[in-house]
């Protein structure tokens, strides 16, 4: 199982470029997600299949 506190948390400090959920992983992503405050920067690309991947976005719209 991946951490993904950790994940957003070096994805935000630009240590890696994006990270990838699968479908089956979303939940679990989305327990980490929901609970920070700066969640409207990270930006979720979908794909066919389900998974999505996220990007650290500094300027939101």
């Amino acid at each position: 199982m991946n951490n993904y506190d950790e994940l957003l948390e070096q994805l935000k400090a630009n240590e890696i470029s994006e990270i990838e959920v699968s479908h089956e992983d979303f939940l679990t992503f989305r327990e980490s997600w929901i609970k920070r405050e700066d969640r409207m920067h990270f930006v979720g690309e979908a794909h066919l299949g389900g998974s999505i991947t996220y990007r650290w976005q500094e300027e939101i719209a």
